[in-house]
């Protein structure tokens, strides 16, 4: 371990092993450790069920009908990639895709006035849902028209909407849309958590309900896709990229101290030796002193032997209960996944139902996402701070990542991921880079 690396990451957590595959492709000699005895950190998937349990503190061992423990992988961070989404991007530029398998995601639901409705998001959906009457429809099929058109390098497709002062307040009004649409466009289209997002320029929001209707046209039932065997096979396809490109991996390596000099870090020590670096990549909990805490987000997960009401029996979807359905400032979402996902055993269903924390009492708050739910066989209540960094590492050149948020998807882990690799490269991300140079060696071809 006494040698010199270009980067020394730790913690094996999603964000961690693309950059750390992405610094090998481009070249760097990387070392990755991690305390823990297996990969993935916050963002791994726990196996077998005895473990989840253990975990959690339960008294007891699970019951006989939940099957056999090893057949459960059960995620810890609920989240779907969007299909034509920056996660996706990255694993078909790396390949990662070699490694994984992916389903899609059957479907995906708004919640209103205490009932699901199938989120409309094509023109023949909008005019066939029971979300909205007929003049709203109508209404509603000409802004999503609009959007569709939306260039914003082409001034024609505007409309008198200007992408960089119109506010997406503005642009409901000009289209007239009823309270009930802006809030399923906005939470369940365009994936906001919270309102904030009306009063500043459109443009965002519109490349958001953009990239719902591209990554939903690629399968067609919903935007979303989910990997069989859970979600902790994403870092590890990333963590196998980079020992492909000469990164060294180390689990159960206790990191002792982060070795600083002139306020610079050089090096990591780990029982006794010294791996020496010039920069740092970690996740919040190697360095409690550079974060600063965020919020906290509330995760419950749920294990079902039935398939969720009002789905259409469906063996995976999302519900988005908008802030305004419930009183509250931030959505609350379920991901409910199942045994067709290779995560756990023969019809049993997992839903994790998340939502970030605003009262004191953050069990009541997710209540009428569990009331969609019953009956619930057993729970799983985590409570997580979220951690941001507390300077951009140009001076010390550690480079921390940001906790996990509540949404249901990658797209801010990979916003994390692009500014990180900014603040260490002095230059933009570019998705051309990950491309596997095409002479390289793959590990499982060589001769």
């Amino acid at each position: 371990m006494d040698e010199e690396y270009d980067v020394i990451v730790l913690g094996t957590g999603l964000t961690e092993c693309i950059l750390s595959g992405i610094m090998s492709v481009n070249g760097k000699k990387v070392l990755h450790m991690d305390r823990n005895p297996y990969y993935g950190g916050e963002s791994s998937s726990i196996t077998p069920l005895e473990e989840l349990y253990k975990r959690f503190s339960l008294p007891d061992t699970p019951p006989e009908s939940m099957g056999r423990g090893r057949d459960w992988n059960v995620d810890l961070i609920p989240k779907f990639l969007m299909a034509n989404g920056q996660l996706v991007k990255m694993l078909l530029y790396t390949e990662v895709t070699r490694y994984l398998d992916f389903k899609v995601v059957e479907g995906s639901f708004v919640y209103k006035g205490g009932k699901i409705y199938k989120v409309p998001s094509t023109e023949t959906e909008a005019l066939a849902s029971n979300l909205m009457g007929m003049f709203e429809k109508r209404r509603f099929r000409k802004f999503l028209v609009f959007v569709a058109n939306f260039d914003e390098n082409d001034p024609k497709t505007f409309e008198g909407v200007d992408p960089k002062t119109t506010t997406m307040r503005d642009v409901y009004k000009k289209f007239d849309l009823g309270q009930d649409v802006i809030d399923f466009t906005g939470h369940a289209l365009a994936l906001y958590r919270t309102d904030d997002y009306l009063d500043v320029p459109c443009l965002e929001t519109i490349n958001r309900i953009k990239l719902y209707s591209e990554s939903l046209a690629r399968y067609g039932k919903s935007p979303y896709l989910y990997p069989l065997y859970g979600l902790g096979e994403l870092p590890q396809g990333f963590a196998r990229l980079s020992a492909i490109y000469g990164g060294t991996y180390m689990l159960n390596k206790p990191v002792d101290e982060i070795v600083m000099e002139g306020g610079k870090v050089i090096g990591v020590k780990s029982e006794g030796e010294v791996a020496r670096c010039k920069q740092l990549i970690c996740d919040p909990s190697y360095i409690p002193d550079r974060v600063r805490k965020a919020g906290q987000v509330i995760r419950v997960i749920c294990i079902l032997s039935h398939p969720i009401k009002n789905t259409n029996d469906a063996n995976s979807c999302q519900i988005i209960i908008p802030q305004n359905q419930v009183n509250r400032n931030s959505d609350i979402y379920v991901c409910m996944i199942s045994y067709a996902h290779n995560v756990a055993a023969q019809g049993k269903y997992i839903a994790i139902v998340s939502t970030t924390v605003e009262t004191s009492e953050p069990e009541n708050e997710i209540e009428p996402a569990l009331e969609l739910l019953e009956p619930i066989d057993q729970k799983f209540v985590a409570i997580s701070d979220l951690y941001e960094p507390t300077d951009d590492g140009t001076e010390s050149q550690i480079f921390a990542s940001r906790s996990y948020d509540a949404t249901t998807h990658f797209e801010t882990t990979c916003n994390d991921i692009k500014d990180i690799y900014k603040r260490m490269t002095g230059s933009d991300f570019d998705f051309e880079n990950m491309k596997r140079k095409q002479n390289d060696v793959f590990g499982e071809d060589e001769q």
